[in-house]
């Protein structure tokens, strides 16, 4: 069975991914707001909007299941609307081939008004305009965006009111002011000696991460992304790739139409070597829409790679990357474009090469677009710099083939000692699709962490795992089929070596599910459960039988009660390298003390999905006219730790003394237990001997 229109599940959702990453691109869209007097006790609040050459926003009357309608609301003090909100402008209406319909939008400028009177006439009114929109252009759509807008309404004879709060703080003054222009003001700021600690201010003065009180000869300690891992990965699996029914015979052909084909062998062959370059360009170029994007907000790949709905969306398009790999269902691109593709080779000289290497990535959509699809999925889950784990992963895939396709050309005697096709090419696939399966409870596992429901308890997630180990050995063995394997299938002894490795793996999982005081399956850190997220254990337990602080503001009162520093963990629920130190190196003999007795321990979780209370929610600045509201738990420490650590990778430590000055300099990522017990003794000893 066949479904074509499978194809439009992992292309909807790179395209949402690319719509959400874009929609920190700088705003192509400036407001400027205006309040009009009518009259009779009767205004208007107007936002004009002024677009840049080949923008556009979209109008309210959208119809639906197309772009974002505009929607625009007015509210504040001692306001009361009339009627809705119109539109001014000239409208473009024409129809939209990525969205079936027509769509109704808004170039060069717009303007949005609505009336409303107060509803005391001899009083001033405050008036709170909010904008939410989306922006697209010829290429792109940027995420909808929402802006707010304040001003005061002062009838005649009224005098302007002056607003007075006796709660007010030095908190309250580091609020950022949006003004008429929509610009985001910042007052000046308190020094350290008046500024009182509050949830509402995230940004703490007397920290300064670039100037700590000593170094102990740590030195720079960032740890900058392995790239060089994921060009390894994707080079694996451009290999693997290359061995599936898509892709393997269409090798001997390429390769004997640049050699044979040609009148002109050393031709031939310089013609192959330029094809074997644009696959690797191609692959490569798949990864520029991540490096289009200009100005993105520090959290927004953080925000991505720990929504739920994401991640159950991954969850689904890795079950039906399995299904398509166990040979159910094709995954295939539209026939349209592989035929204009294909047409195009006809150009010949270097275009058509270029085509040519275009058509073969296209038409081995079908096996290359689940492999594709995980690394993709483990990019944008994994790390904060996606688009260079996406370019250098790609690349290593293009260059897997790129390498094969060119050394093949130079020596096309080697053509004789390839396999010859057949029924194996499907037992890769197979695998394969019990390999997706197992990654894609890695993506529900996290959903599940991210919203705190832990349905998904260690055992669980190991025992799953041991199903689908167990259904890949007997696969191997023959004992099952799937619909596309040889009804009398010869089994190898690469098939029988591979199932008894299946049935090595099930043995090494299943001492996950015998209760230890030691953490095990130290190769899967990081992807199964945390220790606490378990049958044998109770969230209440803690970490480590330690009961971290989830606030910074009650860690730093705890530390000046008790008289210790503060280790501040920025961590996330969905972070992979952040169960991996508290497995295996927090555990450890010689740092789990410390940990327990010398510091305050602040885990602060940048993906916390926890609405904060009303009256913590704040806003912040992220330039060029854009305000993130802070309505979540991770929202706060997120922002809390970008604005002064200038930092966004999870983990991040930093020792705090308790009046918030840094100790030594903070280190990121997953290290080894010595660097990290520098760390923390060099902090600690700094602070026993200075307090």
């Amino acid at each position: 069975m066949k479904f074509s229109s499978i194809y439009k599940i992992p292309l909807l959702l790179f395209f949402f991914i690319t719509l959400a990453v874009s929609g920190q691109i700088k705003n192509p869209v400036k407001f400027k707001f205006t309040i009009n007097e009518l009259g009779d006790n009767q205004y208007e609040a107007v936002l004009n909007a002024t677009m840049e050459s080949g923008w556009h926003i979209y109008s309210k009357d959208i119809p639906e299941d197309t772009g974002i309608p505009t929607d625009y609301k007015v509210s504040g003090k001692n306001i009361e609307l009339i009627g809705k909100f119109t539109e001014v402008g000239k409208k473009h209406e024409e129809f939209s081939e990525a969205f079936g319909g027509k769509i109704i939008f808004y170039s060069n400028t717009a303007g949005f008004k609505q009336k409303f009177k107060l509803k005391d006439g001899t009083k001033p009114g405050d008036v709170v305009a909010e904008i939410t929109y989306q922006t697209c252009d010829d290429r792109v759509c940027l995420a909808p965006n929402t802006l707010e807008f304040n001003k005061q309404v002062t009838p005649k004879g009224a005098a302007e009111e002056v607003k007075t709060d006796e709660k007010t703080t030095a908190k309250d003054s580091l609020q950022p002011v949006v003004d008429t222009l929509g610009n985001v003001v910042q007052p000046a700021v308190p020094t350290a000696e008046t500024q009182k600690l509050d949830p509402k201010n995230l940004k703490i003065e007397s920290i300064n991460f670039q100037k700590p009180l000593t170094d102990c000869g740590t030195g720079s300690s960032k740890i900058s992304e392995n790239y060089w891992t994921y060009l390894l990965l994707g080079f694996i699996g451009g290999l693997i790739a290359l061995l599936t029914p898509c892709v393997f015979p269409m090798i001997p052909l390429t390769v004997s139409f640049f050699t044979k084909g040609n009148k002109n062998p050393a031709k031939g062959k310089r013609d192959a070597l330029i094809y074997g370059f644009f696959i690797l360009l191609i692959f490569v170029l798949l990864s520029v829409p991540f490096h289009l994007i200009d100005g993105i907000a520090g959290n927004i790949f953080n925000e991505i790679s720990t929504n739920v709905w994401l991640n159950i969306a991954f969850f689904i398009i890795f079950i039906f990357f399995a299904g398509s790999f166990f040979g159910y269902y094709d995954i295939t691109l539209p026939s349209s474009i592989a035929n204009k593709s294909s047409k195009a080779e006809e150009a010949g000289g270097i275009i058509g090469i270029f085509f040519m290497a275009l058509t073969l990535v296209i038409v081995s959509f079908s096996c290359t677009g689940p492999i594709l699809g995980s690394l993709l999925g483990s990019a944008i889950t994994g790390s904060a710099n996606v688009p260079m784990l996406l370019t250098f992963a790609l690349a290593g895939f293009g260059l897997a083939w790129a390498i094969v396709f060119g050394l093949l050309a130079l020596f096309p005697q080697a053509l004789q000692s390839l396999p010859k096709s057949g029924g194996w090419m499907n037992t890769v696939k197979v695998v394969l699709g019990f390999v997706e399966l197992a990654l894609a409870l890695k993506f529900l596992s996290k959903a599940d962490l991210v919203s705190k429901t832990f349905f998904i308890k260690r055992e669980l997630f190991i025992g799953i795992w041991i199903v689908v180990a167990i259904g890949l050995a007997i696969y191997l063995f023959g004992l099952i089929k799937f619909p596309h394997d040889d009804k009398k299938p010869k089994i190898s002894v690469t098939r029988k070596i591979l199932g008894v490795l299946g049935i090595g793996f099930v043995v090494y999982l299943v001492q996950g599910l015998i209760p230890s005081d030691r953490p095990k399956l130290q190769l899967l850190s990081g992807i199964l459960p945390p220790l606490n997220v378990s049958y044998f254990h109770d969230q209440k337990d803690g970490i480590l039988g330690m009961h971290p602080e989830h606030d910074f503001f009650t860690a730093i009162e705890l530390a000046k009660k008790e008289g210790k520093p503060i280790l501040i963990d920025f961590t996330g629920y969905g972070c992979e390298n952040c169960r991996k130190m508290e497995e295996f190196v927090w555990s450890e003999p010689d740092i789990l003390p410390i940990l327990q007795n010398d510091v305050v321990l602040a885990s602060l979780y940048v993906d916390d999905k926890e609405e904060l209370p009303e009256d913590q929610k704040t806003k912040i600045d992220l330039g060029d006219g854009q305000v993130k509201k802070v309505k979540t738990i991770g929202d706060r420490w997120s922002l809390f730790q970008q604005v002064n650590f200038n930092n966004n990778s999870q983990p991040h430590y930093v020792l705090l003394t308790p009046d918030g000055k840094v100790i030594n300099t903070p280190v990121s990522g997953y290290m080894e237990k010595e660097k990290f017990k520098k760390f923390l003794e060099c902090g600690v000893n700094y602070y026993k001997q200075n307090k």
